[in-house]
């Protein structure tokens, strides 16, 4: 049921690049790399001159070039040009070039070396507060290309979206003894080699999907089909790795096969003009005719195919008349006539298709264990046996705490400003995110990270985060953003006000609005706040939010652990869901939570009167922060009895919490313009509390 528009050539060939550039100028042809590691580590590069037919040295970073080789430590003529915050080079160090005498920079005087020498001691030993009390003064980071001071500007709070002041009171149990998914904890702390890797063979997975989906069924994988997979085999997945499943059974994934099916034999397009019918209808029977002709089907299957499809190319060549209405029908008439035909033909190469994507992700996963158990062995730390918690026992809602220790060493990484954007860098690889969000991180890490006082850990887990999820949802423009959209900062303010809610089931370190939220990774997430996967999150009291990924199967499994939840609570305990309200056919989540004993309310929030927040909320401009919904929402309330004493959903609340959506972002602007005799954008179902479903 593909539910989503296809994206474009041009978005997809995005797929190939990992980083972004980290200039707009052409890159200088590299020859070769003679150069010490710690001017590689710098940007320097060796280049060759056509012009002048001699090598010279370019730095990537800060499009310096010179003739002669770098001095390790030599100020940067660009942002320093008195060499005011360069460090003094210690004469006879075995790893650093030298110069000729006629290029050594000139002897700076004795004061000029002690002021530098003050700026490196600073940088490593004393902490420097920030000129705001909100912002928790920075870490002396050991490696960081920066200054305390520049660091102190990259984690100011500029524009704030969401309120980590909000406490939490929710209560806790451990999972059951039935739950087959692996405990958060259990998970294997992050580092950014191993986050490379994975992010390597994702991409690689990626593309094999891609010319899977080209060679054998001549069409382009469906727009987020790969994404989608990740969601639904993640909810079933019994394995190690946070990001590729590796044991899943049915290996053949239902989202994946139903997604490639939709577009077997060609991808139908929204259709505008009579034109663009005519020639999608031309296609359809070409692609038909050439599917059935090379596959090995049935004589009876051969003969149908055909002979609708040459009834609709005679049709084609008699009527010149035709609306786009007309070729509209007969496209819909040839596909349910040879549809199940094709379908029954291309069953056994699409099952192929899954199978193959799956077995290839079970040995990266392999590979990615390996790399990551060998960095765990060479800095001597066993891996932590898994630890059965006491069923009975009831906590106060925590972060993920990882039971393996941190690796040590998770240096290389450096930060530096670009705009309004912050670049973290390790490896040559950069992933961006805007500044204000950076320190959202910043503070999010000071809350919840427990094994690191000095924040000295803080970059490397920044980086492996971001670039987790820079992968996930794949690194074409806007690629994955309406996966993770999240909901306008005034209904959040209006679900606390309203509903006591203060947590999140579905949410991210970058788009969460409470500091307490689940989310997808714990390794990487626990140490911003996040409390784990919300299928392996068992409150026992509290009320929360849950604005679920639209995948179907995800969605599915979200009302039956909801469900388990409520029947097993004597306490308080709310879910407030947004799920699209698809009809055409119905997802049986939603049908589920209409027919539920626990649905105590239901809301219908109109296609093009509400709005949510971007998924790439972190990195994307501020006018493309909210965008419009294209379909109906559907908000239902799910409560236990003492739930619903205590957060009713009466008609005075409910109409509240639909006036927050007329003042959040775009909306608040048009619908201001529009006057204020628009009729309010909602519809509602719902029971009373005299007439509760037992």
């Amino acid at each position: 049921m593909a539910r989503d528009n296809h994206g474009s050539p041009q978005e997809d060939a995005a797929l190939i690049s990992l980083s972004p550039s980290t200039s707009s100028s052409p890159r200088p042809q590299r020859v070769f790399s003679d150069l010490p590691d710690e001017l590689l580590q710098a940007g320097w590069e060796k280049c060759w001159s056509k012009r002048e037919s001699r090598p010279y040295y370019f730095n990537r970073f800060t499009n310096q070039s010179l003739w002669e080789m770098p001095v390790l430590g030599q100020h940067d003529v660009i942002s320093d040009p008195l060499g005011l915050n360069a460090a003094p080079v210690p004469a006879g160090e075995g790893g650093v070039p030298t110069t000729p005498k006629e290029t050594k920079p000139p002897k700076r005087r004795l004061s000029e070396e002690s002021a530098a020498t003050d700026v490196t001691k600073k940088l490593k030993m004393e902490p420097t507060p920030t000129p705001t009390p909100a912002v928790p003064s920075s870490p002396a980071v050991p490696g960081v290309s920066v200054e305390e001071k520049q660091f102190a500007n990259l984690i100011k709070t500029t524009d704030v979206y969401w309120d980590l002041d909000i406490q939490s009171n929710v209560v806790v149990k451990p999972p059951p003894t039935s739950h087959l998914l692996p405990p958060p904890s259990q998970s294997l702390p992050p580092h950014p080699e191993v986050e490379l890797l994975r992010s390597q063979l994702v991409l690689k997975l990626r593309q094999h999907y891609r010319e899977l989906c080209q060679q054998r069924e001549g069409i382009d994988p469906p727009r987020e089909s790969f994404n989608r997979w990740l969601l639904e085999r993640k909810v079933i997945d019994r394995g190690p790795d946070p990001l590729l499943p590796s044991e899943c059974d049915p290996a053949v994934s239902p989202s994946m096969f139903r997604e490639i099916m939709n577009d077997v034999p060609i991808r139908l397009s929204r259709i505008k003009h009579r034109e663009e019918a005519k020639r999608l209808l031309f296609k359809y029977a070409e692609a038909a005719k050439r599917l059935i002709e090379s596959r090995r089907a049935s004589p009876d299957i051969r003969k149908v195919v055909k002979w609708n499809v040459e009834d609709t190319f005679s049709w084609l060549r008699r009527d010149h008349l035709a609306t786009k209405e007309d070729y509209m029908d007969r496209l819909e008439h040839l596909r349910r006539q040879c549809g199940p035909h094709m379908a029954a033909v291309a069953r056994d190469s699409v099952e192929g298709i899954c199978s193959k994507i799956y077995h290839f992700s079970q040995d990266y996963v392999k590979r990615i264990r390996e790399k990551h158990l060998a960095l765990l062995r060479d800095a001597n730390i066993p891996e932590s046996a898994p630890v059965a918690p006491s069923p009975d026992k009831r906590v106060f809602c925590h972060p993920v705490r990882l039971t393996t220790p941190a690796l040590p060493g998770q240096g290389g990484v450096d930060v530096q400003q670009d705009g309004s954007l912050v670049c973290v860098r390790y490896k040559g690889e950069s992933v961006r995110i805007n500044q204000s969000y950076f320190s959202k991180l910043f503070q999010l890490y000071r809350l919840s990270s427990t094994d690191d006082p000095g924040s000295e850990k803080f970059l490397p887990r920044v980086w492996c985060l971001l670039r987790r999820y820079q992968v996930m949802f794949g690194t074409a423009q806007y690629e994955g953003s309406g996966l993770q959209g999240a909901l306008p900062v005034q209904v959040f303010q209006a679900l606390h006000r309203i509903f006591g809610v203060t947590s999140e089931c579905f949410a991210s370190p970058l788009n969460c609005y409470f500091k307490q939220y689940c989310s997808a990774f714990p390794d990487t997430d626990g140490y911003f706040g996040s409390r784990g996967p919300c299928l392996s999150f068992f409150p026992v009291s509290g009320s929360f939010e849950a604005n679920p990924p639209f995948s179907e199967e995800l969605m599915d499994a979200m009302v039956t652990h909801f469900e388990n939840l409520l029947e097993s609570s004597d306490q308080p305990l709310s879910f407030i869901v947004f799920i699209p309200e698809w009809r055409d056919p119905p997802t049986p989540a939603l049908t589920r939570m209409e027919e539920s004993r626990f649905k105590r309310h239901q809301l219908i929030l109109p296609a093009y009167q509400h709005e949510y927040r971007s998924g790439s909320q972190h990195v994307c401009k501020r006018d493309e922060l909210y965008y419009k919904a294209v379909h109906n929402t559907a908000v239902l309330f799910l409560q236990n009895e003492a739930g619903f004493q205590k957060w009713t959903p009466t008609p005075e609340r409910v109409q509240e919490l639909s006036a927050a959506y007329k003042h959040s972002g775009r909306f608040s602007n048009s619908s201001s313009s529009s006057g204020g005799s628009e009729k309010e954008p909602t519809r509602e179902e719902g029971t009373s509390k005299d007439s509760v479903n037992n």
